[in-house]
């Protein structure tokens, strides 16, 4: 993948002086195709500081962040009608300045989250995503918020020029990160497996209300890291599995919703392999695998201790198995035999045919922040959120992190599926099975 900005593209086919062209890879196009206004595809950041940052050195420090890591400015290029390929230009500057200072006042990051789930950052301007800074009156500190396009990055990518932007801002580098576990191939267990053609459970509707305005609506909650025995077969992120699979269930079982106790769970579970150095590429990065759950496992009064070891056998095997980032079909949607409107167009269609067969939602768990995230006399992150898109139809996502020993969760849904109490209700649901995950409860 090319990294700078003004040279001859591989094979001359490109003139001195203009941008270098990168054709989008297959999580991009697929994510372009099925763009749409009602769900703008955002991950939302928010990285929560002691102190407040200086306006100017903030905004060189992230100007240095990107020049840095040069991936990251991109975008679209314009096609005509019948070309066969989107294209990412990269550029030697940004377009547009992406720090912004809103008006301290008072709800600005209420608005601000608002903003973030209801407004994607244009993919014809580079960088394609924005920082706002947010301050209140009665609130110490400040929030830099993050909003990120989807198509062109993923949250693990913004928080790595994050990460760069603080150790230039403070004049500190920070400490090599370890690379992330890659756990010992091994073969998927049999008791993970479910019917290829079974149906999975779909997240019951709420109360939207009569008239639900689209897109996404979220709520966030600080939780304590569920406790684990020393050398207990299982991590935080397999409780994090059981304590979401245990809240669809029990949600579904309460709204009475057809199936509710015969049809699997299928969660999706974004893998990042990559390493979080300065060396990290940039973009899309994770691939995305599907952890099986059956009725009966989550049926009431389930043994949890035995469901942690069976959904840690799972995700184990799972993430050792090397598998194409959106699966092994995807591809054959990006093959440039057709211009790609035509491939836009089947791939929206494929998508909606395919709408039942959705998984039932997303877990995706970033786990312990791998970053000091020390903006000098701003002080370190005390708190870092993220949240992923929640379109239609699976509409429910969970996003956890943790920082300083407290993990942090981000409940993301749609509007037409869920209204504001049922979103109350869930986090509670969900804070009930994750505390009977803790080995004080089992």
């Amino acid at each position: 993948m090319a990294t700078t900005q003004h040279q001859r593209a591989p094979g001359g086919g490109q003139p001195p002086g203009e941008p270098v062209r990168v054709p989008f890879p297959v999580v991009d196009e697929v994510a372009r195709h099925c763009a749409q206004d009602a769900e703008p595809s955002t991950v939302h950041i928010e990285i929560h500081l002691p102190g407040r940052v200086d306006e100017e050195r903030l905004r060189s420090a992230f100007a240095a962040a990107l020049a840095r890591h040069p991936r990251a400015l991109m975008r679209e290029r314009p096609r005509g009608p019948l070309a066969r390929r989107y294209e990412w230009e990269l550029t030697a500057a940004p377009d547009t300045d992406p720090v912004s200072f809103p008006p301290c006042a008072p709800g600005a990051l209420e608005r601000a989250r608002a903003g973030a789930l209801d407004r994607a950052p244009a993919l014809t301007a580079a960088p394609p995503l924005r920082l706002d800074v947010v301050r209140e009156p009665d609130r110490e500190g400040c929030v830099l918020l993050f909003t990120v396009h989807h198509t062109a990055l993923d949250g693990p990518a913004c928080l790595r020029l994050a990460a760069t932007a603080a150790e230039i801002y403070s004049d500190s580098p920070a400490p090599p990160s370890p690379a992330p576990a890659r756990p010992a191939a091994a073969p998927l267990p049999r008791q993970a497996r479910t019917p290829a053609l079974a149906r999975p459970a779909q997240v019951a509707p709420g109360s939207p209300g009569p008239a639900p305005v689209p897109g996404n609506a979220m709520l966030v909650a600080e939780l304590p890291v569920p406790r684990r025995e020393s050398g207990a077969p299982y991590t935080v992120n397999d409780q994090l599995m059981v304590a979401t699979a245990l809240t669809v269930a029990g949600w579904n079982r309460a709204q009475g919703a057809p199936g509710a106790d015969r049809r699997p769970l299928r969660i999706t579970m974004p893998v990042d392999d990559r390493t979080r150095g300065p060396e990290m590429p940039i973009g899309n990065g994770t691939r995305l695998v599907e952890v099986g759950f059956t009725a009966a496992e989550l049926a009431p009064g389930t043994d949890v201790a035995a469901l942690l070891r069976t959904t840690a056998e799972r995700t184990r095997a799972l993430k050792a198995q090397p598998r194409p980032q959106l699966g092994h079909g995807a591809g054959l949607l990006t093959v440039p035999l057709l211009p790609v409107a035509a491939r836009a167009a089947l791939t929206r269609g494929l998508r909606v045919a395919a709408g039942p067969w959705t998984s039932t939602t997303l877990l995706s768990n970033i786990g312990r922040i791998p970053y000091p995230l020390d903006f000098g006399d701003a002080g370190r992150a005390t708190a870092v959120w993220f949240s992923a898109p929640a379109r239609m139809p699976r509409g429910l996502t969970f996003t956890t992190a943790s920082t300083g020993g407290r993990l942090h969760l981000a409940l993301r849904w749609s509007r037409t599926l869920l209204g504001e109490s049922d979103g109350a209700r869930l986090l509670d649901l969900f804070t009930r099975h994750l505390a009977a995950t803790s080995s004080e409860a089992i």
